[in-house]
């Protein structure tokens, strides 16, 4: 009995010193509230652990209360009733949790901002609608161009002054009185977030058709944060170093009066200062050609996973040149759909772009422009010379250029050859003959290249000597004339050398060399047929040559390669 009373006692003696020392520590951290002064971290931590048990107790109550509370306690944090400041000043009351640290009220206070500018960039899309209805005028004006639309859902949009997109985009278009076909059936698309795919000419203005809406779209985006992450967000892709250049040459004008810097990369130059253009403060655009792009991504120096606005341009090209796996291997360093919005433009729709864009774009509007098939340019006069001795090629050449001069002084024109040698030799004999002629070829550097195209530019030369690298998506101004001393290699190379004059709606002309000799009476069939689709005048000596339009051939099997795309899916069997 008296052990029991001795262990009762001893129980209700701690308990009286547990309540002693809570008075007198409530006491203290009273009076130095008061005094201003902080509570220890020890006190505090001593006093937690006392007010333990208390808190275990009432532990059960609260989870019974806490059903009841959270349907009134969450919205009133998400119409703001209290701050996280006023919260985190408040003392909290016993069993409730400790108050928010710095770090944590910084991470709320950067998460609704974000959510802020979200909201806003939804309100300013959502505050310029694109019309989705057909008038009159819109159906004349896709029959006299020309224009299909697959699914025809968005009508073309011809006022450049009414189109949704921020002042300075607009303050940039009025130098441009209207939009040209492929510009004004695009953009009500793009801007719609849709994917496209646009089959046009070259010289039709393909840069500005995926330009205007790739600027509005980064321009709706919230600015990226203090480490770069989310800075990246628009990739053009194209298939060589002077078309990559053009392009981002087009699009820094664009973006300059939105505050949006690009960076432009490919081979020939070194890596360091493009690795400090893609760090530098404001650079959201990246154009660039697949090899140097995919060298930067695998290496790390440029992040791609924040990219939303994607551009394959002169996606044929690109296929026809090798780079459908360096492509593949670029586009999987990118988000996937719905974050990325993918447009894809071409001169022509063969099965190998088809596949690509089966496998990228998701519901694509295409957009055709003429023909999806290999087309020259109707407003180019075609002029078509047949040889039967291949050095008499040389004197037609100076012939041609003497009486463009007297009759057009000081206007471009391009020359062109099939190899590095033969515009070598071209150069020299068109500079012996007092013309003031530049040349540009893969033997050159980018720099001489660049000097040369510069030059040509100017005025300072007026005959340029070629390669088939300059054919693809050059947008040299007023090039009056093109001569083609010697068949390329494919009637496609033959379309886009024609290509460099005509361009914008204007009027050009065209001078070809035929020989029928090596790759070129193979060719001929396929290239009788282009100058008949264009309207041109086939002379009677290519009657000699064979008609016939080769099939083309598959890099590995040949003629008889047989593509089997569009054959049924294979059944699978199962056995009981």
């Amino acid at each position: 009995m008296s052990v029991e009373t001795e262990v009762k006692l001893s129980k209700e003696e701690r308990r009286a010193q547990k309540e002693a020392k809570r008075a007198r520590k409530a006491a203290k951290a009273a009076a130095a509230t008061e005094a201003g002064e902080e509570i220890p971290k020890k006190d505090k931590k001593r006093s937690r652990e006392d007010d333990g048990e208390e808190s275990k107790k009432k532990e059960k109550k609260e989870k019974k209360q806490k059903k009841d509370k959270s349907g009134e306690s969450t919205p009133a944090l998400a119409t703001g009733a209290s701050t996280p400041a006023e919260t985190a000043l408040q003392t909290p009351a016993e069993g409730e949790a400790a108050p928010l640290s710095k770090k944590q009220l910084k991470k709320l206070k950067a998460a609704a901002a974000a959510a802020a500018a979200a909201a806003a960039a939804e309100t300013t899309e959502a505050s310029a609608p694109v019309p989705t209805d057909f008038t009159a005028a819109d159906k004349a004006y896709l029959a006299e161009q020309n224009i299909t639309l697959e699914p025809a859902l968005f009508p073309p949009h011809l006022d450049m002054s009414t189109l949704p997109v921020t002042p300075a985009i607009v303050a940039f278009l009025k130098a441009f009185p209207k939009p040209t076909p492929i510009q004004a059936v695009s953009w009500p698309a793009l801007l719609a977030k849709r994917d496209v795919v646009g089959i046009a000419e070259t010289g039709s203005g393909k840069t500005l058709a995926f330009g205007v809406p790739g600027i509005q779209h980064l321009s709706s985006l919230p600015k990226p944060g203090k480490n770069g992450k989310g800075k990246l967000a628009m990739l053009v892709l194209a298939p060589t170093r002077e078309l990559a250049q053009q392009s981002f040459d087009t699009l820094v004008k664009l973006g300059k009066e939105a505050g949006i810097k690009a960076v432009a990369l490919f081979g020939g130059v070194g890596k360091h200062d493009q690795i400090r253009d893609i760090r530098a403060e404001g650079t959201r655009i990246v154009v660039g050609t697949p090899g140097r792009t995919l060298d930067l991504a695998d290496s790390g120096d440029l992040d791609l996973s924040s990219i939303s606005y994607l551009v394959l341009d002169e996606a044929d090209r690109m296929l026809d040149q090798g780079f459908e796996q360096d492509i593949r291997r670029i586009i999987a360093h990118t988000p996937n759909h719905p974050k990325r919005q993918t447009v894809m433009f071409s001169a022509t729709w063969p099965e190998s772009v088809r596949r690509l864009a089966s496998s990228f774009l998701t519901s694509p509007v295409k957009v055709t422009v003429g023909s999806d098939e290999l087309s020259a340019n109707k407003r180019i006069t075609q002029v078509v010379e047949v040889f039967d001795n291949p050095r008499d090629k040389d004197q037609r050449l100076l012939y041609h250029l003497r009486q463009h001069q007297k009759s057009n002084p000081g206007a471009r024109v391009l020359v062109f050859g099939l190899y590095k040698k033969e515009a070598q030799r071209l150069e020299y004999t068109i500079r012996r003959a007092n013309f003031k002629v530049g040349a540009l070829h893969g033997d050159m550097g980018q720099d001489a290249r660049f000097k040369a195209l510069d030059a040509f530019k100017d005025g300072s030369v007026n005959v340029l000597v070629a390669t088939d690298v300059a054919a693809r998506g050059l947008d040299i101004p007023d090039v009056a004339l093109v001569i083609n001393v010697t068949f390329p290699l494919t009637t496609e190379d033959f379309v886009h050398r024609c290509g460099r004059t005509g361009r914008a709606g204007k009027t050009g002309r065209a001078v070809t060399f035929f020989t029928g000799e090596n790759h070129e009476k193979s060719l001929a069939g396929e290239f009788m047929r282009v100058l008949r689709d264009a309207g041109a005048e086939i002379p009677k000596e290519m009657d000699r040559f064979p008609s016939t339009i080769k099939k083309k051939e598959h890099g590995a099997y040949g003629a008889w390669f047989k593509d089997t795309t569009d054959a049924p899916a294979a059944t699978k069997i199962t056995f009981d």
